[in-house]
């Protein structure tokens, strides 16, 4: 056993760097359930609690910030539209540059980083005095959500056992709604002149969003780095203590022997891989794979923009709901959203990925055809079209959560994040800017026509996506992410 290696880990200098054998990712995959898994799940997980709060925080108090007296001079579009890009933007942006980063520098480092840029221009947006002020620091704090998707599902993927890996990401990705539905509830509240000023409600809501920041960053501090990123870089002494630690407090939690990991891997380790290398390993190798991806974030991107962008208008044009009570019906249709992964998660684990991830793109797509086909006959009310819209995102919600998971699972470890990131970036430009263009035309017109056919629109790319998806969706549940598709530095067990 070569120097600086553990049990488990055996090494060798090659001419072209170190190559070693090792049964840490094995290690990992075989633990039992325990109390650190359910610290990497809130440290990790409840930043997605976060950009929901965000999101509808803005969407709500956007009528406030342009009154007078709100202490910024800014219109309401302004704020729904140009910030809202300019957050959109700023995502993108930063799933793409944070997520090389990720692959390059490791998952802890750039999930730190990306978390105390989210901080610090959410706190810098709570003290805005002019626009150019709050639209600037609403595309930072973009660019720290966009890096925290990458860096963090990259980290998740690699730290959870793989018999539970899909039910974990599934939840924390939906984890989003529990933000949207504590973020429209906040609204209320600070939006209420009775309880605070005008010009200090909204400010309160984003300083709020850091207060919840900074407890996660404090937890998030506890959190290894990615043993698995750790060995294909040269750091397996870091990677063998990491888990070896692990292994004892898991062990002492439960009280008896942990099983035997089962098979090993054998890695020639380097620095670095070229972006070239990524991109043609992706579109290349695995361009059926980059096509279920892309068909997955397009789907759900559209479908959630045909329901959501303009829900409000939908419900005060057709339905006279008054517009001081819209934030009530998204609370309900939140919390559908969120109950989807939920309840369902476990299936992708059990029944299998394909099965799942296909049915609820085709169940959710078929859903918003009959509630189209409803709602063009007139037979709805606010009521029951917001009921029809939580058995939709039910099992919408659960396929784009799903979507998250694919891209983070069916790549090579050396080009996980950067995948995320591109399609993260992929489907939120297409669900945050051309998704937007159509439907606000469509839903804007206050024509029933209009209306329905965005909602067939989104409907038949999420009927298409699932089609997709059963044809090439991956069979990735309960199995090792090593054995779904095989590190780029890996190399045959028997490998000198």
């Amino acid at each position: 056993m070569g120097a600086g290696t553990g049990p488990g880990t055996g090494a060798d200098t090659t001419a072209d760097g170190r190559t070693i054998t090792t049964r840490i990712p094995a290690r990992l995959d075989r633990l039992p359930w325990s109390h650190w898994h359910w610290t990497i799940v809130i440290g990790l997980g409840t930043v997605w609690i976060l950009d929901g709060l965000e999101v509808t925080v803005v969407g709500n108090i956007a009528s406030r910030l342009s009154e007078p007296g709100s202490g910024l001079a800014i219109s309401s579009s302004q704020v729904t539209g140009t910030a809202a890009a300019l957050y959109v933007a700023g995502a993108c942006t930063g799933a793409l540059f944070w997520g090389r980063l990720t692959d390059r520098h490791g998952r802890k480092k750039l999930f730190m980083i990306t978390l105390a840029v989210y901080l610090a221009a959410t706190a810098l947006t709570s003290v805005s005095f002019a626009p150019w002020w709050f639209f600037t620091f609403r595309f930072l704090t973009g660019f720290g959500i966009g890096g925290e998707y990458a860096a963090i599902n990259s980290a998740i993927d690699e730290l959870i056992p793989a018999y539970y890996r899909g039910r974990v990401d599934l939840v924390i990705n939906g984890s989003f709604w529990v933000g949207a539905v504590g973020g429209s509830l906040l609204s209320i509240v600070a939006l209420d002149t009775d309880f605070l000023a005008k010009d200090v409600g909204w400010r309160l809501t984003f300083a709020l969003g850091v207060v919840l920041g900074l407890v996660i960053l404090l937890v998030r501090r506890n959190v290894p780095e990615s043993p698995r990123w750790l060995l294909i870089h040269g750091r397996e002494r870091e990677a063998e203590e990491i888990v070896t630690s692990i292994e004892r407090q898991v062990a002492a939690e439960k009280g008896v022997p942990l099983p035997e990991p089962a098979g090993e891997l054998v890695i020639h380790q380097r620095a670095s891989i070229t972006f070239a290398e990524i991109a043609r390993t992706v579109f290349h190798d695995y361009r059926r794979r980059a096509v279920l991806g892309f068909s997955l974030f397009v789907g759900q991107a559209f479908l959630y923009n045909a329901i959501t962008f303009g829900f409000g208008a939908i419900l005060t044009k057709f339905f006279d709901v008054p517009t001081g009570h819209t934030g009530y019906y998204f609370v309900v249709i939140a919390v559908g959203n969120f109950l989807g992964p939920l309840l369902l998660g476990k299936l992708f684990d059990t029944v299998g990925r394909k099965v799942m991830i296909s049915s609820t793109y085709i169940l959710s797509g078929l859903f918003l055809f009959l509630t189209a086909w409803l709602f063009g006959r007139g037979v709805l009310t606010a009521g029951t079209l917001t009921a029809c819209w939580c058995v939709v995102l039910f099992f919408a919600s659960a396929g784009a959560s799903s979507a998250y998971l694919t891209v983070s699972e069916i790549f090579p470890m050396e080009t996980r994040a950067m995948c995320i990131a591109f399609f993260y970036a992929l489907g939120t430009a297409a669900g945050g800017i051309s998704g937007p263009l159509l439907f606000a035309d469509l839903t804007g017109t206050g024509k029933v026509a209009d209306t329905v056919l965005a909602f067939q629109i989104g409907a038949g790319l999420m009927c298409a996506a699932g089609l997709v998806a059963a044809a090439l969706a991956v069979k990735a549940e309960r199995r090792p992410l090593e054995d779904i598709a095989r590190p780029l530095t890996a190399a045959a067990p028997d490998t000198p």
